[in-house]
């Protein structure tokens, strides 16, 4: 606090960059004295879960912005990727898009990188913030969830089998579903071993999504057919995402090749039950590569 009273020499605007904030004792108080300041803008930024916590952001409620820090996007991670675009979503969706990990050279230095940054950062955070005890079960849970990114995860299911399989007491209310906002950390969870391009690059279009801030849910369409025996038999559709941003509603269907129409007939056949979509083809639908969609921020206003 001397060393910035001290460059503070007049009436001019400051800027002051404060990194992993956490590390100090007591640094609520001192953001809240240079808060009055009328001359001087505060950036904080910090990785530990302390700084994110409930409690830190009730405590500047209204006195500053949020803002939320995501990996590269596809288009970011392009304009330093030395290839062309079909090499590059095939590294991107293995390895992420954190810049550490993208200027690291080398599949071996990628893949170490990932690995300690899992461990020694994310891990660790989460472990000490929450008090987690029971480290094996939170590494099971991690590699179930690393395993299944694309499908609707039951909490109740899993619980379940931890019951029976671990004879834990993790209840249903702990386990949540989440796509993971990095790719590359969820391969090295696994070790590389498990690398699906279908789910992989529905993660990839959710967190894209995210980025352009939209608001994205999982959406199911309940419908009633006739079964090939004449009975009625009630099904549902379920839609990859369902988007909000500002007072427009977005209906994604994630597939990673339409190599025919049966195909793209059962792709689209959600969207054909919701009524507002815009008209692209014969049932107002838009069909677009994912190349396109990842690098051009404006594609589904046109």
């Amino acid at each position: 606090m001397a060393y910035i009273r001290s460059r503070i020499v007049d009436d001019e605007m400051y800027y002051l960059l404060l990194d992993e904030i956490q590390m100090l004792d007591c640094f609520e108080a001192v953001l809240n004295g240079y808060l009055r300041k009328e001359n001087m803008d505060v950036f904080v930024t910090g990785s530990n879960a302390k700084l994110l916590s409930k409690d830190i952001a009730t405590e500047f409620a209204g006195r500053g912005d949020e803002v939320h820090m995501y990996p590269l996007s596809f288009a970011e991670f392009m304009s330093v990727y030395q290839g062309d675009k079909y090499m590059g979503l095939s590294e991107y969706m293995l390895y992420g898009g954190i810049p550490l990990i993208v200027l690291r050279d080398g599949a071996g230095e990628k893949a170490a990188a990932l690995q300690n940054l899992f461990n020694e950062i994310y891990i660790r955070d989460i472990t000490k913030r929450n008090r987690v005890k029971n480290m094996g079960e939170l590494e099971d849970l991690l590699n179930i969830l690393s395993s299944s990114i694309g499908s609707l995860t039951n909490p109740e299911k899993l619980k379940n089998t931890f019951k029976t399989v671990k004879k834990s007491r993790i209840t249903a209310a702990t386990i949540k579903k989440y796509y993971f906002s990095d790719l590359g950390l969820r391969n090295a969870r696994i070790n590389f071993r498990q690398f699906e391009q279908t789910h992989s690059m529905e993660n990839v279009i959710y967190n894209e999504l995210r980025m352009r801030g939209c608001r994205v849910d999982v959406g199911v369409i309940p419908i009633a057919e006739r079964a090939p025996d004449g009975r009625a038999v009630r099904r549902q559709l379920e839609v990859d995402f369902i988007c909000n941003l500002g007072s427009s509603r977005y209906y994604i269907q994630s597939a990673y090749s339409l190599p025919d129409e049966a195909k793209r007939t059962q792709e689209i056949r959600p969207f054909r039950k919701i009524d507002g979509s815009p008209y692209y083809d014969e049932y107002g639908i838009l069909t677009i590569n994912i190349y396109d969609f990842l690098l051009d921020p404006g594609c589904l206003e046109k």
